[in-house]
């Protein structure tokens, strides 16, 4: 199931905008709230596939019964560009438990790169559903390696992958790969660089949030 938020009309198009657009994305600050908030939308969109049981609430005039999720999910994330984005799924689901992983491109000779991982912290994920977002799938190679790295540990029951901006090639690449993964996605591009990065995207989203790296 790929879930294009993009395809739909909302305010949330306008903050993918303004990430997009290069003048806004001066303000780290706020470039990093705008990833929050696509956190929330996306959130809201996934808690809608969710089970849920009912509850009995006493209230000052008597007792409700309400529809509570059955089980809070597992919210990973790729640091470091991750961090917001999981933090606006974070705002949601906000009994969640986390985990993050620590993977990058390294680069070799000639451009061409491979992914490194070096660090996985996570809660025990058996049985559990698992949200991965990660705010840019570009090749799809380090989405795919941190899910099979945690896939391998444990029988996750559910998983749902979030990116703000996502490539075609991205897409097939996790479809073909992780066939039974739930893509929630703010937009689908066509293109990719020579040294893969999502055109027309919105550049380096860590360098963005956080400062550019050495």
């Amino acid at each position: 199931m790929v879930f294009n938020l993009s395809k739909t009309t909302s305010i949330a198009n306008t903050f993918i905008s303004e990430l997009r657009d290069e003048t806004i994305q001066k303000d780290a600050m706020r470039f990093r709230k705008n990833l929050e908030r696509m956190g929330e939308f996306f959130a809201y969109e996934i808690s809608k596939s969710l089970k849920y049981v009912d509850k009995e609430v006493t209230t000052p005039l008597g007792v409700a019964t309400c529809a509570i999720l059955a089980e809070q999910p597992v919210l990973a994330t790729i640091l470091r560009a991750g961090l917001p984005l999981q933090q606006g799924i974070l705002n949601v689901f906000d009994q969640a438990q986390c985990c993050f992983i620590s993977a990058y491109r390294k680069v070799k000779k000639g451009g061409d790169f491979v992914i490194q991982m070096d660090y996985v912290s996570s809660p025990d994920l058996e049985g559990r559903t698992l949200i991965m977002a990660d705010p840019m799938l570009a090749t799809g190679q380090s989405m795919v390696m941190c899910c099979k790295e945690l896939i391998g540990r444990y029988k996750i029951a559910e998983l749902h992958i979030v990116s703000a901006i996502a490539s075609v090639e991205g897409v097939a690449h996790v479809r073909a790969n992780l066939p039974k993964a739930k893509l929630w996605l703010g937009a689908i591009d066509e293109e990719m660089t020579s040294k893969s990065y999502i055109v027309p995207g919105l550049g380096d989203a860590g360098d963005l949030a956080y400062g550019e790296k050495l």
